[in-house]
Parts: C-alpha cells; sequence; structure tokens
C-alpha cells in the first residue's frame, strides 16, 4: 500500500505556563514553571499541597454559559485548544469536506471532578439519588471529541484512546495512520485532562508518586536531578490538526512539520513500575524509526517523557543510549514536564507541539530546576540543562508512557 504522507497544520494548547500555542512556547524557552501551591480545593491535609494549575483560566471567556456547565474541565480544555488548532489551521468549515474529517482524542481519566463531585454531593446528602442529568455525559472520556465534532460538523472517525500517560501519544499516531491509508484526509487530534482534583491528588499521593516539595513548588519537577522525588500533576490540553500532504498543499495550508512514525509497545512488567532494562521503551523508539523509515543518526532532539521520578528517568535514559548508541550524546535530549509538571493524558500533545515549535523555531527548550548531579546518568548525555538551547532540529522524537506498561513515541519531521 502506497501510504499518504500526514502533516501539522494547525495547533492549539492551554498549559500551565501558557493559555495559547504563542505564550506556551514563551514559557518554554524562558523557563518558566507553572508549579504553584493548589488554589482549587484545601490542601492543609495533604502531603503535596502544590501542583501545575492553569492561570487565569476562565471557561466562560471561551465558551458559551450554558454549555460550559453541561462539561467537566477536561471537556471544556479541550474545545478551547481544539478550536485555536482550526483556526490556526485556516480550515474553511463551510467547503472542507467534513465526512472526512475526523476527531481523535487521548484523555487518560476524563471527568474526574465531575464524578467526585456527584458522589460526594451524594455521600452528604439524605440518601436520595439526586444525580445532575449530564452528570455521565460529563464525565466519560469520550465525550471531548464528540462536543468538538457536534460543534464542527465533522463526520468522520470520532473517538477517545485511553493509554493513562500515552493517552494523547496513541491518538496521535491513530489519526496519522487514519489519514495514511486514506480514510481521512484531516483529523483533529490531541488530549486534555483536569485531574487537579480532591481525588486526584488523594490518588496519586497514595502511590508516593508526587513530589513533596512543598517548600519550593516551582522547583519539584526536576527531571534528571539525584534529588527528584516524584512527579508534579498538571492540567490543560493541546490539540493538532494533522492533514494529508496533498489535501493541505492544495489549501495553502502553512505546515509545520511532517509526521513521519509512529511507535507503540508494552511493558508487559508491572501496573506502575518502569520495566528495569527498558525492553518496552527501546522497543517502542525502535518500532517508531522503523515506521518512519529513518536512521538513529537522524534524530536531533528527544522530549522525553522525563516524569521527574526516581526509577523512570534513569530507565529512559539508559533506554535511549541503547537504541541511539554513540549518536545519543549528538541529541538534545529534554524533558519539558520540568516546566509543565505531568499533564497524564494530556502530555503526548504538548509536548509533540514543544518539539515541533522547536523545529520550527530553531532552538530546544530546557530541563530546568537541575541542580544536583545524578552519578547513574551518563555525563555525556545534553540533557538540555536549565537554558534553551539553539539548534537547527530536522528531526524531532516524543516519547510517552503510561501506567500499565503503555509507550507511545512519533517522530516529526520538517518538510523536505
Amino acid at each position: 500500500m502506497n501510504l499518504r504522507r500526514v502533516v501539522v497544520t494547525g495547533i492549539g494548547a492551554l498549559t500551565p505556563i501558557g493559555n495559547s500555542k504563542d505564550t506556551y512556547w514563551e514559557g518554554l524557552i524562558n523557563g518558566k514553571s507553572g508549579a504553584a501551591p493548589i488554589t482549587y480545593f484545601d490542601t492543609e491535609k495533604f502531603k503535596t499541597k502544590f501542583a501545575c494549575e492553569l492561570k487565569d483560566f476562565i471557561a466562560t471567556d471561551y465558551l458559551d454559559r450554558k454549555e460550559a456547565r453541561k462539561m467537566d474541565k477536561f471537556a471544556q480544555y479541550a474545545m478551547v485548544a481544539s478550536d485555536e488548532a482550526i483556526q490556526d489551521a485556516k480550515l474553511d468549515l463551510n467547503t472542507i469536506d467534513k465526512m472526512r474529517v475526523g476527531v481523535i482524542w487521548g484523555a487518560g481519566i476524563g471527568g474526574i471532578e465531575t464524578f467526585q463531585d456527584e458522589v460526594l454531593n451524594f455521600a452528604n446528602g439524605d440518601g436520595t439519588p439526586r444525580f445532575n442529568p449530564f452528570f455521565i455525559p460529563k464525565m466519560i472520556a469520550d465525550i471531548a471529541p464528540g462536543n468538538i465534532s457536534i460543534k464542527h460538523g465533522f463526520m468522520g472517525p470520532n473517538y477517545t484512546t485511553v493509554s493513562a500517560c500515552a493517552s494523547s501519544a496513541n491518538a496521535m499516531i491513530d489519526a496519522l495512520n487514519y489519514i495514511r491509508i486514506g480514510h481521512c484526509d484531516v483529523v483533529v487530534t490531541g488530549g486534555s485532562e483536569a485531574a487537579v482534583t480532591i481525588a486526584g491528588m488523594g490518588g496519586f499521593n497514595s502511590m508516593h508518586a508526587l513530589s513533596t516539595r512543598n517548600e519550593s513548588p516551582e522547583t519539584a519537577s526536576r527531571p534528571f536531578d539525584a534529588t527528584r522525588d516524584g512527579f508534579v500533576l498538571g492540567e490543560g490540553a493541546g490539540a493538532l490538526i494533522l492533514e494529508e500532504y496533498e489535501h493541505a498543499k492544495a489549501r495553502g495550508a502553512k505546515i509545520y512539520a511532517e509526521v513521519v512514525g509512529g511507535g507503540l509497545s508494552s511493558d508487559a512488567h508491572h501496573m506502575t513500575a518502569p520495566h528495569p532494562e527498558g525492553i518496552g521503551v527501546i522497543a517502542v523508539m525502535k518500532n517508531c524509526l522503523k515506521d518512519a523509515g529513518l536512521e538513529p543518526e537522524a534524530v536531533d532532539t528527544i522530549n522525553t517523557h522525563g516524569t521527574s521520578t526516581p526509577l523512570g528517568d534513569v530507565a529512559e535514559l539508559k533506554a535511549i543510549s541503547e537504541v541511539f548508541g554513540e549518536h545519543a550524546k549528538s541529541i538534545n535530549i529534554n524533558s519539558t514536564k520540568s516546566m509543565t509538571g505531568h499533564l497524564l493524558g494530556a502530555a503526548g500533545a504538548i509536548e509533540a507541539i514543544a518539539s515541533i515549535l522547536s523545529m520550527e523555531h530553531g532552538i530546544v527548550p530546557p530541563t530546568i530546576n537541575h541542580t544536583t548531579v545524578d552519578e547513574t546518568i551518563d555525563p555525556q548525555l545534553n540533557l538540555t540543562l536549565n537554558k534553551a538551547q539553539k539548534r537547527d532540529v530536522k528531526v524531532a522524537m516524543s516519547n510517552t508512557f503510561g501506567f500499565g506498561g503503555h509507550n507511545a513515541c512519533v517522530l516529526f519531521k520538517k518538510l523536505d
């Protein structure tokens, strides 16, 4: 089969360091931390009292009040980011064939705040089941792409991928393949998450997954640092318009990058811990390179999963050294989670966007908050520490791994 080429023609971002594509990029290259004390609820009794919340986000600035009330935050975020991406792509919704436009979205959890609040209201009541009639549609993870398609009339494939923190990377790979094989001309893809809630923080705290650096939240996400003690929870959304190359060219669209490969694998090892030998991570990067038809030496940058956990960071870097050999020392390796925190199911989307914008601007965002060398990490690796670095990026890789051993990897290339 002759696979069709796929390009990125639109980007939207709603993140803890910027509520648009441009402000997100500005935050990235300036090494801005999105971590701060939690404002959404009282954290007095919580082990972790901070997160990477959105700043100055008011849903009704973007959405009709009645419609916003029918959506959990994760769906609101999806609507805002996808609207920006659609506008950025300059899609003419009056002439485009909407039967060939899909929406494939990623969310690891979905409407956790809606679920939490409805259960709390019931538990605190008199036992009468007074549930919001929008409880179920607000909660289900597939409602985000549903709402996007309803608003714009997109009638192609429409669903949500759920693979924990790899969810939106999975969505992008599915979108890539639907266009490649001719089922769609355009797919709105990406992911959103809104888990900075009582249940979300409490659940991750109980797993000892979160940093407890309450005295200095802005420095708590510190990938590759010897003193790292867990990830920082984030929220938001990232959206990309993937489009068949000839379709994009025919309408004169701006093309950010070509999506040349996607890889998937499973650790088949543990519910939450990475494989100690990195077998699944090695496999997913190799699978991605093979899918793209590229040699390891072609890769200029890797935006790692890099969550700032003691085990995960080292395992991923060892896998990179295994796959790329000597060339690993020539790659700009970074973790933008040092700034945004971990957006769970939306992580793959906003990190792919960071990789694409690195390519456009010739700058690799930094891994901030590094102060103490980890002796178990190869000192010859360029981890892009603390300051952005200029680089002509021709090929960029983005890694995302999820609880359950789900691994996803996406490759972007400057258009020839």
